[in-house]
């Protein structure tokens, strides 16, 4: 059983600097080895302090969610408001670190139920935002979304992206330079690299 001492504040350096620590760990080593003691070791504390503010690790993995999760909406709020969307949304869903992230704790969401059922929830929403937004921007832009459904494009991007970044983190990148020439001649159909007038240039574009 957990025991019931008293947390540490949410709101400490330390505390974050505990999450930093972990999350380093997770995306160099993998999830397996965010221990307490390497955690510790990592941030320069003592290891009794992981335990202070995490009364198990479970906690500590949940709190990485969660603040990973705030991170994601925060990018992806960004990524909509800007000039390109599509693009933007690429260049997000393709960053390196986030993939991992994101691969590593659904390697760990299969030993842990709690941390599962957070991942999908967060995930969940952070899909139905997705769909909200390009349901617009594709509305926008022109595309016909009988063909292009709102719903599906996350999941397809979601899907290329993870294939991309976890193979070429493994050498592999057979394919890879025609998929990125393949998304980019149908997003350039939408957005130019560089707009001329940012968001007001939507309005004009040819139709799917």
């Amino acid at each position: 059983m957990p025991s019931e001492r008293r947390i540490g504040a949410e709101d400490s350096a330390t505390r974050d600097a505990l999450l930093d620590a972990a999350l380093q760990l997770l995306l160099e080593e993998g999830y397996a080895s965010v221990t307490s003691r390497k955690v510790a070791g990592r941030a320069g504390l003592k290891p009794q302090l992981v335990h202070y503010y995490f009364r198990t690790m479970d906690e500590l993995f949940l709190a990485l969610v969660r603040r990973g999760s705030a991170l994601n909406f925060e990018r992806q709020a960004r990524a909509l408001e800007s000039a390109t969307p599509l693009r933007a949304l690429w260049a997000v869903a393709t960053e390196p670190a986030g993939t991992t992230f994101t691969t590593e704790l659904f390697a760990l969401a299969n030993h842990r139920k709690a941390i599962r059922a957070e991942l999908a929830a967060h995930a969940e929403e952070f899909r139905r935002l997705q769909r909200e937004a390009l349901v617009t921007v594709l509305a926008t832009y022109g595309v016909d979304l009988g063909v292009v459904p709102p719903a599906a494009l996350p999941v397809v991007v979601t899907g290329m992206s993870q294939i991309l970044v976890l193979e070429e983190a493994m050498g592999m990148t057979t394919g890879h330079a025609e998929l990125r020439e393949l998304v980019e001649t149908w997003i350039s159909k939408y957005e130019p690299a560089t707009p001329a007038r940012g968001r007001a240039s939507r309005a004009a574009r040819p139709t799917a």
